[in-house]
């Protein structure tokens, strides 16, 4: 579901990758020729009903013709709404992040699930990256009691097509931290421990900044989606896109591999070790707080650099 969207090709490659079929697909918009790189045969529709329709007939077709599963890369807004179609028609759902965006829609689906005997899982690629288990791995066997200091930073370029599109309407993103910063957040807090207190420095429509204070970590953090944004390095050298983590002054090299992630965690999802609704609540419960808290400014000394340089500019 969401078949022409930037992140639907990853689970494509995971469906193939991992010895299954994609038999049918659903999108609004009919730009997806990228179909005809897995199969010929597969049933395509741009309308809801139509494809709500088709599986219900498979559904009674017996469980060789059924969907077993159901991945979903539609808009954030509609998650919930497909996760429940999902396990209505007797699939387990595969589903991008962020689960929901409203923390409260996990306790209806958390019921819905042990209604249906269906599972709800979650894409989290980065708690399945090598560099990033060597890091929790690391971290956890790290007797010292030390308290680490983290700055990420995240910039990833985005034309006004971006800002009329769903991903520009938070009410249907949850915004940059929300749609680019959710894998982050988890990602930190798995390797880190739980949220003890969080702060917003800086917050519009391109970017979000501030610090939070993790059960081992103090972590600066900065997102954005506004190419000015860019180090001047990377943007002479023309990138579009600049990634960084650093624990203790130290750089975590993990740009490598990003595209292999989502067939390592359907991998993981058919040995039955997916990460479901528990997994991903932390991060959703943190996202929800950070975009409905006060922001303070660029003038605590936890405020990240970048987004004291955006305030400069101003």
């Amino acid at each position: 579901m969401g078949a022409a969207g930037y992140i639907a090709p990853r689970h494509m490659r995971a469906i193939v990758d991992t010895g299954n079929r994609l038999v049918a697909a659903l999108d609004k918009n009919d730009s997806v020729g990228i179909l005809d790189s897995y199969s010929y045969d597969i049933s395509f529709f741009t309308e809801f009903e139509r494809f709500d329709r088709h599986a219900e007939k498979l559904r009674r077709q017996g469980d060789d013709k059924r969907f077993h599963y159901v991945s979903i890369c539609s808009p954030n807004y509609l998650h919930d709404a497909h996760i429940r179609f999902a396990l209505r028609i007797g699939a387990d759902a595969i589903c991008e992040k962020p689960l929901v965006l409203n923390p409260w829609n996990l306790e209806a689906l958390a019921e819905l699930e042990a209604e249906s005997g269906r599972r709800i899982y979650n894409i989290l690629q980065l708690r399945v990256h090598p560099a990033l288990l060597q890091l929790k791995k690391a971290t956890e066997e790290d007797g010292s009691g030390k308290r680490h200091q983290v700055d990420l930073s995240y910039i990833t370029s985005r034309g006004n097509w971006y800002f009329h599109s769903w991903k520009g309407d938070a009410h249907k993103s949850g915004g940059v931290v929300t749609n680019i910063g959710i894998h982050f957040f988890d990602m930190l807090m798995w390797i880190f421990g739980g949220v003890e207190s969080c702060q917003v420095h800086l917050s519009d429509e391109r970017r979000m900044a501030g610090f939070l204070a993790l059960k081992n970590a103090d972590v600066r953090w900065f997102l954005s989606v506004d190419h000015e944004d860019l180090p001047v390095a990377a943007r002479t050298s023309n990138k579009t896109t600049f990634r960084s983590v650093r624990v203790d002054d130290q750089e975590i090299e993990f740009s490598a591999g990003f595209v292999d992630l989502h067939t390592v965690v359907y991998q993981e999802i058919l040995a039955g070790r997916g990460f479901g609704i528990e997994d991903a609540r932390p991060s959703i419960d943190l996202v929800h707080s950070l975009r409905n808290a006060e922001v303070l400014g660029v003038h605590a000394d936890t405020v990240h650099p970048l987004a004291l340089a955006v305030a400069e500019k101003r």
